[in-house]
């Protein structure tokens, strides 16, 4: 980790997250909502995410809640998509000047910075609970969508 990074995290109190990356939660709804599958959560929650020049946020889910990046600083930063199935992932770049992007609930992601870092916060609505999570390396190869790339798993 260089010193800038390692700043940053101290700076931001932030932790490792199990996608990759570094995080800290910063707000949680005290609000409660209960999801059409019956499941109850806060009705938002919002992180502080880095990822430095050699981390990936590896390709993940979030069942239940839609999920918005925010640019805040650092590097452009490259969010993949991948609907599942036999369609191709998509790249959207955040930066100053195209700042926000949403994924869909069940719709797979990844992330890596096109620099030294780059910070992001993200909301997730319903609130992110880490039952909804899933890593697609936790799932068979076989199970995993058509033209993912591997780098990022």
């Amino acid at each position: 980790m260089s010193i800038a990074l390692a700043e940053l995290v101290q700076r931001w109190q932030l932790q490792p997250h199990p996608e990759g990356g570094w995080y800290r939660e910063v707000q949680r709804s005290s609000i409660s909502v209960v999801r059409p599958d019956g499941h109850q959560r806060s009705a938002i929650t919002t992180v502080l995410f880095l990822l430095g020049a050699e981390d990936v946020s590896r390709w993940h889910c979030v069942h239940g809640g839609d999920e918005i990046w925010t640019f805040i600083s650092g590097a452009p930063l490259s969010l993949f998509q991948h609907a599942g199935g036999d369609v191709e992932s998509t790249e959207q770049v955040l930066s100053d000047s195209n700042p926000v992007a949403c994924v869909s609930a069940g719709v797979w992601m990844a992330a890596c910075s096109q620099g030294a870092y780059s910070l992001v916060s993200c909301c997730v609505g319903p609130g992110f609970s880490f039952e909804d999570f899933e890593l697609l390396r936790d799932r068979a190869r076989s199970e995993w969508p058509k033209g993912i790339d591997d780098r990022l798993i």
